[in-house]
């Protein structure tokens, strides 16, 4: 007779699925794949940094630049601590015209407006380099004014009315022009009188804020007799970018745009009675070159 367990059946397993049996020996794919890429970012962080300076100091150079507003010149235009984007390309399309707020290289031309130290060792230099490239900080060689006078034109201070005249017209400055009570009592330059005529290649700039600004007025005693080189112009201020309190543009005010203070062409009219002349003796001419070509016959007789 044959035992219960002899004759038993055995009993089937339930089949295990793999990924169950496997689940806590084999690392999770997901898990690997992040780490991956958390490790290829960090690898490609500097690379994208060195880029990103690349790029902004290429477009510093040859399209935009942030610059730092170190002085009340500019007053109430532009603040101390204002930062305005420079249009660079903008003159490569036109002329500098009159009311443009021009930034400048005043080396060797201008004595420095703001005094800044000089950094004291190689860091404090490249960080000092770093901020004057991306206007965080002040240069001592550029220079932010409006211009008021272009090549050709009679820049002349004052009218009855105190006003600046250009080219015999008197320009309307009270929407941008500012004036400290202070300051108007302790430098009293702003009226002074003054006469000039712009030479080719210069221009002719002042500050907003006139008893605080040292422009061509005060510098009429240099070689340039208080003009600019137009090629010294870094380029246009055309907008104040920070602090954001203070963000707006920099048009040109309606006063520049009077169509009286562009100059008459000097060359028409000396040319005119020569032009009138040629002109009076042109039937002339044609009817000797008919009587030439077709001389009178002698009459037949009949």
């Amino acid at each position: 007779m044959r035992s219960e367990a002899e004759g038993a059946v055995p009993e089937e397993k339930e089949p295990v699925d793999s990924a169950e049996e496997t689940a806590g020996d084999e690392p999770d794919e997901d898990d690997g794949k992040s780490k991956k890429k958390q490790g290829s970012f960090w690898k490609e962080l500097p690379i994208l940094i060195v880029v990103a300076v690349v790029l902004a100091l290429v477009i510093k150079a040859f399209v935009v630049q942030a610059f730092y507003i170190p002085s009340g010149s500019m007053e109430n235009t532009l603040q101390v601590g204002d930062r305005v984007l420079v249009n660079k390309l903008v003159y490569y399309k036109r002329d500098v015209a009159r009311g443009d707020v021009i930034v400048f290289n005043g080396l060797d031309s201008w004595d420095p407006e703001v005094q800044v130290n000089e950094p004291g060792n190689p860091l404090s230099k490249l960080l000092r380099a770093i901020g004057t490239a991306f206007g965080v900080a002040p240069t001592e060689k550029d220079y932010i004014k409006r211009v008021i006078g272009l090549p050709g034109d009679h820049v002349k201070c004052c009218d009855a009315q105190g006003r600046i005249t250009v080219n015999g017209v008197p320009l309307d400055e009270s929407s941008y022009l500012y004036t400290d009570p202070i300051t108007r009592e302790r430098n009293k330059p702003s009226n002074d009188p003054f006469e000039v005529t712009v030479r080719e290649g210069q221009l002719w700039v002042m500050g907003d804020h006139r008893e605080l600004s040292y422009d061509s007025r005060s510098h009429r005693g240099d070689p340039g007799g208080g003009t600019i080189p137009v090629d010294r112009v870094i380029g246009r201020a055309f907008v104040v970018v920070w602090p954001l309190d203070r963000l707006g543009t920099l048009p040109i005010p309606d006063t520049f745009k009077q169509p009286a203070l562009e100059k008459p062409a000097a060359a028409a009219l000396p040319a005119t009675p020569y032009a009138l002349g040629f002109l009076c003796t042109l039937p002339i001419a044609y009817v000797r070159h008919r009587h030439h070509k077709n001389p009178h016959r002698r009459k037949q007789p009949q």
